[in-house]
């Protein structure tokens, strides 16, 4: 059975959509089988796939609001083993049509359930709000990963999300964990990045992810190129960072597995 990971933080500009693509390409070089849900209405992560949202016919507000089988909307990337379920402008207004549904928190993970053995990792890319659409991701997603820029006032806002987390694991998704901090857009040469990693180590210590994504211009140009920078400059620190996380993940959850394995064997 596959993991769906949510990437949610509600503070624009860290890189999230970015992390969202190449880590879904990344874990495809790395043989897993992955898809790739576009929950912001920016369809950012639509076009950075290659695709341009205004030609997209059926999209996941489609799916949620209209009920089209999921499956007739998943794209085929042209990299091997990445699918893509798109966004569109109209997913702004599905946040005010889902209010009147019943478990309105729980209707994108109704929509994918049966999607979870079909692929090893499913990325849903949030928008940049606490909205419903995100509660949605939240309440579907096994975890979450928070990524936080490397620049000043990095941890502002983070305590509202985590609030939010809190309470999606109190009322709605009791399984849902933290996957990791991901630090985005480092720049080493600066003190204030190396400042700005110490200050979230220091404040989530082994949740912080070791790999760290460094500021880098090839990702910018890949995603308007619409391509995953493993296919735009596999060599680039871009490409090698976003590869490297990765196998962190895929590390960390081998190891997750082990040791609930031990522990049932010793029960």
């Amino acid at each position: 059975m596959g993991k769906i990971i949510a990437l949610a933080n509600q503070k624009g500009g860290v890189a999230k959509t970015t992390t969202t693509i190449n880590l879904a390409a990344s874990f495809a070089v790395l043989e897993q089988k992955v898809l790739v849900i576009d929950a912001d209405p920016q369809a950012n992560a639509t076009s950075g796939l290659g695709f341009e949202p205004k030609s997209i016919k059926t999209s996941i507000y489609e799916s949620i609001i209209d009920e089209i089988d999921v499956r007739k909307i998943i794209l085929n990337t042209e990299i091997p083993n990445l699918d893509l379920i798109p966004s569109h402008i109209d997913l702004v207004g599905a946040e005010i049509e889902m209010l009147n549904l019943p478990n309105r928190e729980k209707v994108l993970k109704h929509t994918i359930e049966g999607l979870k053995n079909e692929y090893d990792f499913i990325l849903i890319d949030c928008s940049p709000s606490l909205g419903l659409i995100t509660v949605n991701a939240l309440t579907a997603a096994d975890s979450v990963i928070i990524p936080v820029q490397g620049e000043y006032f990095a941890l502002e806002g983070l305590g509202k999300l985590l609030n939010t987390i809190k309470i999606i694991q109190n009322r709605l998704n009791p399984t849902l964990e933290i996957e990791g901090f991901l630090l985005t857009m480092y720049d080493s040469r600066l003190n204030y990045s190396n400042q700005v990693y110490e200050e979230v180590k220091r404040h989530f210590q082994d949740m912080v992810f070791e790999t760290v994504i460094q500021r880098n211009v090839k990702l910018s140009e890949a995603s308007s190129f619409g391509k995953p920078v493993v296919l735009y400059d596999a060599s680039s620190k871009g490409a090698i960072n976003h590869m490297n996380l990765a196998r962190e993940i895929l590390q960390r959850n081998d190891m997750t597995k082990l040791r609930q394995e031990n522990k049932q064997n010793k029960n």
